[in-house]
């Protein structure tokens, strides 16, 4: 049974071997494995909080991110969800989610969120309570499609 711990840390309370860790995962799943050059690391960062999960050898495996109100929506919301590619299929995306979910309700209270979902996830977001609010658009040569949890 893997023990993980959980974290969701502002960007100015993260470690810098944390901040490394949670770029090198980010970028290796969606610049790296989907073969898609674009400024993984951006401006809305230093504004989010971060929540990631450590197994016991302290690695990062799982990360997102929580942008708050007028960043990237008038709605919060969650972005740069990735999980390492050694453990999917474990249910970790699942329990980033939810844990995901439970930080923005301690930190922010109960608010709508908007996402952007790349299109083959819609069903993954779905499960948490996301509906889709819009048509299929192209971000960065991806399919996707705006996503809405009510409060």
């Amino acid at each position: 049974m893997r023990q993980l711990k959980w974290f969701a840390k502002s960007f100015a309370n993260l470690h810098t071997q944390e901040l490394h860790a949670i770029y090198a995962l980010r970028t290796a799943v969606f610049v790296v494995e989907q073969d898609c050059a674009y400024q993984e690391v951006d401006l809305k960062d230093p504004k989010s909080v971060h929540v990631f999960a450590q197994n016991d050898a302290g690695q990062i495996i799982a990360v997102s991110r929580i942008v708050p109100p007028g960043v990237s929506y008038n709605e919060l919301s969650i972005g740069r969800v990735a999980v390492h590619k050694d453990h999917r299929k474990e249910g970790l995306g699942d329990e980033l989610m939810s844990r995901t979910l439970e930080y923005i309700s301690e930190l922010f209270g109960a608010q709508p969120i908007r996402i952007s979902a790349q299109e083959y996830l819609v069903q993954y977001y779905a499960k948490h309570g996301f509906q889709a609010v819009g048509e299929m658009y192209l971000e960065d040569g991806i399919p996707h499609v705006e996503m809405l949890r009510s409060t």
